[in-house]
């Protein structure tokens, strides 16, 4: 091989990083042109951290032979035989030791004290290579710190010195341009985790300019929980959170499973929006959720019982009107949401809920869209002046 080959490769990895390629197709991509110039690699892992709420590391993999698993997604709790082999395995020994290679012939008696190097070794292996590139102060997010890579052979003497020496050149390109793919996959993820769906789609589009707004029609949503200040006041303040994350998730979960988005969570508040071709889909979608969030709630106040927890009850305003859906908020401080008077209203409808003794309030708007399908009928309240508001509203209930 010569220098020419190492230019090639190192040109493909720049542009493929630009253009977004996912990191197992880099990975794999990397291995493949290494091969075809003569360098004898024959399997590799990458391993980079994430910034994700559920995982920790994610691993990326391949081999020349075999069909592999190509990408892994590691928890923070993942537990026993997972954790174990981290701990024993090459990166972490380059982690924890501050280098930046290390190397076991498999053929002249090299400890094969590192996960995996046994199984190599009975897979006649000869030669193994793991290399940690770490990233600077200002270019680490999070545990994003460090790009970890290994390398097999089979060949008679194992990896020679140009061999080695190649990848040391080509290396730091790999980690750059798998560095560029998984910090713009953070980035989305980060949107779309504070953000919700919808809103992270928009603003990683472009949309993030103050007073960027559009009109739309949307069902509205507006729940929190019963008698959280009294629960909060007489419980364990270290059950408050554990409690709050296990009904948010409950609503959470039925309000995304039925296509609506979560705009905001308030303390013990869950603000979401369906939006729909029609407004009889949006309101469908809306009692969906709301269908949904019972049966997960029956688990739930179950489950928390048994394990001698506070259970409680999630109380549901439904309203339907016009909102404005955007950015608000300061040139460099925004919050990409909905405002107008029907916001204020639902938030005051659910208010009511205890007031009323009902777990569900619909507007009267809300109510005159529902299919009949989906609720056989209705029971009136009456009118009800809700507080900011210029004019009674007539509010609607399942009949029992």
């Amino acid at each position: 091989m010569d220098n020419r080959h190492v230019i090639e490769i190192t040109a493909w990895l720049m542009q493929s990083g630009l253009k977004g390629v996912a990191e197992a197709d880099l990975l794999a991509g990397f291995c493949e042109r290494c091969r075809a110039i003569g360098l004898p690699i024959e399997r590799s892992v990458a391993v980079m951290d994430t910034l994700h709420p559920i995982y920790e590391r994610r691993a990326f993999r391949w081999d020349s032979r075999e069909p592999i698993e190509r990408v892994s997604e590691y928890g923070f709790s993942d537990p026993g035989v997972i954790a174990d082999n981290w701990l024993r395995s090459a990166f972490h020994h380059l982690e924890t030791t501050g280098s930046g290679e290390v190397r076991r012939n498999l053929t002249e008696g090299d400890p094969t004290e590192f996960y995996l190097l046994d199984d190599l070794k009975a897979a006649d292996f000869t030669d193994f290579i793991a290399m940690a590139h770490r990233f600077g102060d200002r270019g680490t997010i999070g545990d994003i710190d460090c790009f970890f890579s290994h390398f097999a052979t089979r060949s008679t003497g194992g990896f020679s010195e140009s061999d080695i020496a190649v990848l040391r050149d080509l290396l730091p390109c790999l980690a750059l341009a798998v560095k560029c793919v998984t910090i713009s996959g953070v980035a989305g993820t980060i949107a779309k985790v504070y953000l919700g769906q919808d809103a992270a789609n928009q603003v990683l589009h472009g949309k993030i300019g103050r007073g960027q707004s559009d009109r739309i029609s949307a069902a509205l949503w507006f729940s929190d929980l019963a008698n959280f200040t009294h629960i909060s006041d007489t419980v364990d303040p270290e059950e408050i959170i554990p409690m709050l994350n296990d009904y948010a998730d409950a609503v959470i979960s039925s309000v995304q499973q039925a296509g609506g988005e979560v705009l905001k969570l308030m303390g013990d508040g869950t603000l979401a929006i369906f939006k729909g071709r029609r407004p009889s889909e949006a309101c469908s979608a809306a009692l969906k959720a709301r269908s949904l969030l019972d049966k997960r709630l029956l688990d739930l106040n179950a489950q928390r019982r048994i394990e001698g927890g506070p259970v409680t009850d999630v109380y549901l305003g439904l309203h339907l009107g016009d909102v404005f859906y955007g950015n608000i908020g300061s040139e460099d401080r925004l919050d990409f949401t909905v405002i107008g008077p029907a916001v204020n209203e639902v938030s005051r409808i659910v208010s009511l809920c205890r007031s009323l003794q009902s777990r569900l309030l619909m507007s009267a708007s809300f109510a005159a869209i529902i299919p009949p399908s989906q609720m056989d009928s209705l029971h009136s309240i009456g009118l009800h002046v809700l507080r900011g508001v210029n004019r009674a509203q007539e509010l609607f209930t399942p009949a029992i």
